[in-house]
Order: structure tokens, then C-alpha cells, then sequence
């Protein structure tokens, strides 16, 4: 992969970023999406943010070597400690898990004052952001769900504005596992994901089964059933067999 052809991950990420963004990039890696979007002209400045020594090097060297030094900042910090306040309209962060991500946003909530946009792609977990979302006011405006190389990844795209408005009031719970366009359009990446969490979590109540019966083995059985259950009815177009 390289700034000039990106993944189909990043790829889709990148096509929600708005024309003209000041972007940051958290946990940018070697800053490809970054200097993607600054030579196609999406984002005209990009901070590129790295906490570990290594991921940080090689994008001080593929900023370098795309000769994008005045347009791209690259800066060493954990989450957005790496963005000066007001300094950027959108913000991406990919390739991480959810509840990582939505700690990343809660601990730099100072920084989002002037931010826009957010485009979150959460490897797992990413009702966790959605619920970081409805808690601090941010509108989910679109999602997408695509497969790449064998694996799945949601992609959140969040604007200020009305956080409950994409979710029904009887469907709420669901919607935040599933999300709630996803659920919506229940595309075919969608039903392998889902078909493949039903499955797994068969796998768990029988391991649960085995386990010591006590508080909270029954929570933990109580809460997997819910959510095969409300998988099923989601996939409930599909042969019984399959599930």
C-alpha cells in the first residue's frame, strides 16, 4: 500500500472526507491516508498523529518522501494530544478498536470545539462508539460495512446535531449493536458479519454451560441470548438453516 493507491478500507474512508478539510489522522501509521488526501486535493493540511516511536518514523518518512512537509504535520501524542485546539475541521481514526476510539474521543473532547466531522472505522466494538456518539451529541450521518481481504470493517461517519435522530425509540439497543443504516440496508458484508457473531456466540453459551453457575456467568448468558436473539430476527430473511 501507498499514498497514491490506498486499501479499499482506507479508501472509503478518505471518500467522506469533506473538500477542503483541515484533517487530522489519528494513529496514522505511515500517513498514506493523509498524504492521499492532501495530493488529491481532498484536505488542504493533515496532521498525521502517532503515540509509538515506529508508526511515528515511518510517517515522518513518507511525508518526506511525498514532499508534503508544509501541508502535513506529523506529530508524536496519545489520541488527539497530537491536535493543537481549532487547528482541524475533521477528524479520522482508523484501525482501531472501538472502545479505544471512543476513549481517544472522550479524553480529547477540548479538541472537537471547531471539529465538524468525524469518520471512525472501529475494527470491532463499534457500538461503543456509537454510544460515545449519542452521549456527546454527535449525529451519525452515514455508515458503511465492507469486506477486504477476508475481513469486515464498519466505517461511523458523525456530524453536531441531533444524536438520537438516526435511531427509532422501540429499536434503540439493537440499532447501536448493529448500527442503524447498516441495519437498514443489510448488505452482504453485513450478513457475514452477523451470521458469523451468531455463530460465535453460539460457541460461547456452550462454554457457558460448562462454567460455574454464579452471578455473573448468568449475566453473561443473559446478554448473549439477547443478542442472538435480535441477530436472528435481523437475518431473519434468510434460510433458518443458515443460522
Amino acid at each position: 500500500m501507498n499514498a497514491e493507491k490506498l486499501s479499499k478500507r482506507l479508501m472509503a474512508v478518505a471518500s467522506y472526507i469533506p473538500h477542503g478539510s483541515r484533517v487530522a489522522d489519528i494513529g496514522s501509521d505511515h500517513a498514506y491516508l493523509p498524504c492521499y488526501a492532501v495530493k488529491k486535493g481532498i484536505a488542504a493540511f493533515a496532521v498525521a498523529g502517532e503515540v509509538a516511536d515506529g508508526p511515528y518514523d515511518s510517517a515522518v518518512s513518507q511525508v518526506r518522501k511525498e514532499g508534503l512537509q508544509e501541508k502535513i504535520a506529523v506529530r508524536k501524542g496519545d489520541g488527539l494530544q497530537a491536535v493543537h485546539s481549532g487547528e482541524v475541521d475533521t477528524i479520522t481514526i482508523a484501525g482501531m478498536g472501538g472502545a479505544l476510539i471512543a476513549r481517544i474521543l472522550e479524553e480529547g473532547k477540548a479538541k472537537l470545539d471547531n471539529v465538524k466531522r468525524l469518520v471512525l472505522q472501529p475494527n470491532v466494538g463499534a457500538s461503543a462508539v456509537r454510544e460515545w456518539l449519542i452521549t456527546n451529541e454527535w449525529e451519525l450521518v452515514s455508515e458503511q460495512i465492507l469486506t477486504e481481504d477476508g475481513k469486515i470493517y464498519e466505517i461511523l461517519i458523525a456530524e453536531r446535531g441531533e444524536p438520537k435522530r438516526p435511531y427509532t425509540e422501540t429499536n434503540m439497543e439493537a440499532e447501536k449493536l448493529f448500527g442503524p443504516f447498516l441495519l437498514k440496508e443489510k448488505n452482504e458484508a453485513f450478513r457475514s458479519k452477523w451470521r458469523a457473531e451468531y455463530d460465535n456466540w453460539g460457541r460461547i453459551l456452550e462454554q457457558l454451560s460448562l462454567a460455574e453457575s454464579n452471578s455473573e456467568t448468568a449475566e453473561k448468558r443473559k446478554e448473549i441470548e439477547w443478542k442472538r436473539a435480535i441477530a436472528k430476527e435481523a437475518l431473519s430473511c434468510e434460510k433458518s438453516e443458515r443460522l
